[in-house]
């Protein structure tokens, strides 16, 4: 089962006078992880490099940021596949400390920061939500709605017309039970619809 993180985890390692500031933490897509990678280079304009790598389904990505090929972007990645992380960027910034590492020694300072970063991590299972689309009577829409929040369902559209249709997001381990739930409470009058 893969899993994400709660929150962001930081950790900072020296090692022969180079500095890894590493975070791991929580992201959407590619987009929203760039926009993060830029942000570190304005909080960080000294540093040499700062590398990252995001396990995000089809936008995983690996960036080594001028270190030698294959001895950052890569190691943290394989640290974020090992855990079964989905849905996170794992960056860290280093600061030079005049003293070469070689490609090994490089290789063991971006696994071991992030692993780090890791162990202060709370992992959260990653559930696969599925969208519902149903419409139904103006009567029954505050119901409806109670029954969204206490299924921690997110409600993503709301449309008023002839009938009120709402579209909603929720785990789909819990989908047929909702779904029967409602059917139940509707007597009927509650009809389901494609998702747009």
């Amino acid at each position: 089962m893969p899993f994400s993180l709660h929150t962001p985890a930081h950790a900072e390692l020296l090692i022969k006078k180079s500095r890894f500031i590493a975070c791991v933490q929580p992201v959407q897509d590619r987009a929203q992880a760039q926009t993060i990678v830029d942000a570190l280079w304005q909080q960080h304009p000294g540093a040499a490099h700062v590398c990252w790598a995001l396990m995000a389904g089809g936008q995983s990505a690996a960036v080594d940021d001028g270190e030698p090929s294959g001895t950052a972007g890569r190691p943290m990645l394989d640290v974020l596949r090992h855990q079964q992380l989905e849905g996170v960027l794992a960056t860290v910034v280093r600061y030079f400390g005049g003293v070469k590492l070689g490609a090994g020694g490089l290789v063991r300072a971006y696994t071991d920061a992030v692993a780090q970063a890791l162990l202060t991590a709370e992992k959260i299972p990653r559930q696969q939500l599925v969208q519902l689309r149903l419409s139904l009577p103006y009567p029954l829409e505050g119901l409806l709605r109670r029954e969204i929040a206490a299924a921690d369902a997110q409600l993503l559209q709301v449309g008023h017309a002839a009938l009120v249709t709402l579209q909603l997001s929720l785990p789909q381990a819990q989908a047929e039970a909702f779904k029967a739930r409602i059917d139940e409470l509707g007597h009927g009058r509650i009809a389901w619809l494609e998702p747009e």
